[in-house]
């Protein structure tokens, strides 16, 4: 009795054996079915071999094509996960390129876009110069044009003549020259000439006008001051102030003034032309 219960039990051991493994197998098959098939190749994963009985379980004896079998399903999963790992390598590195010139791009536009905001800035800062000089030469111009009948006395000289003389001396020349070496080139200007002599009535006034005569004859033949330039009168005898004392000269004389307004120093200042008079009727 004894020894038949030995024989039965490692019998059992070795019937009951397949029926685990069958019951493990069938479990892992399940939890594998029961797992997502949303895999990196969109395909269901690698079932196990399916093995019947007991030696296709624990064969130790498998051949070379029985491996080969078993590995060629793995080994063509493998490869299609390189494939698709060098597919994404390429998505990325196109996108980052895509990335890169459109960041690049952009900076290129804003820099542009700066570049015109600079130069319209510079364009604005020359107009508004512009209307500023523009504004200036205005007010100046209707400063000048406002006084431009309001002549001030620049310089002033004196020429003697003795008794019954109308004609220049050397000293009287030396005077009238140093005096107009100032007014070469320059606009807005007029000589006054007076000329002022003793005795009475018509005979003083022709005269004084004779003596005034030769100043301008001198100013305009050796000067080439024009005539427009020079307004002359005769005085006779009137009576001038001297020192705030009026008093009758006793011998002739002629004064001689030089009379300026603002348009030379607008000419100065802004560079503007001469007036159309001035080019008409200077000499050249």
């Amino acid at each position: 009795m004894n020894s038949r219960i030995l024989i039965a039990l490692p019998l059992a051991a070795v019937l009951a054996f397949p029926a685990i493994a069958q019951t493990s197998s069938s479990q892992s098959s399940q939890a594998q079915t029961s797992t997502s098939t949303d895999t990196a190749t969109g395909k269901a994963p690698l079932a196990p071999p399916s093995r019947e009985g007991f030696w296709g379980r624990i064969n130790p004896f498998a051949r070379k094509k029985y491996v080969q079998r078993q590995t060629d399903p793995i080994r063509d999963r493998v490869n299609e996960l390189d494939d698709l790992t060098a597919a994404n390598g390429k998505a990325i590195k196109d996108t980052d390129a895509r990335a890169q010139a459109g960041i690049k791009l952009a900076s290129d536009k804003a820099n542009e876009a700066d570049q015109h905001a600079i130069d319209a800035g510079n364009k604005a800062t020359t107009a508004q110069q512009t209307a500023q000089q523009a504004t200036t030469r205005i007010q100046t111009v209707e400063t000048v044009v406002g006084n431009i009948d309001q002549y001030k006395a620049s310089n002033q000289t004196e020429i003697r003549f003795r008794p019954g003389q109308v004609t220049l001396s050397k000293n009287a020349k030396d005077a009238i020259d140093e005096m107009v070496n100032g007014v070469k080139g320059q606009h807005g200007y007029i000589f006054e000439v007076q000329g002022f002599s003793a005795g009475k009535g018509q005979a003083a006034i022709q005269t004084s006008q004779k003596m005034a005569e030769s100043v301008v004859r001198y100013l305009v033949l050796n000067h080439e001051i024009p005539v427009y330039r020079i307004y002359l009168v005769g005085m006779g005898n009137a009576p001038t102030t001297d020192d705030a004392k009026t008093k009758r000269i006793s011998g002739g004389r002629v004064e001689i003034s030089l009379l300026k307004n603002d348009l030379e120093q607008l000419s100065s200042n802004t560079g503007a032309p001469a007036t159309t008079s001035d080019q008409q009727q200077q000499p050249k």
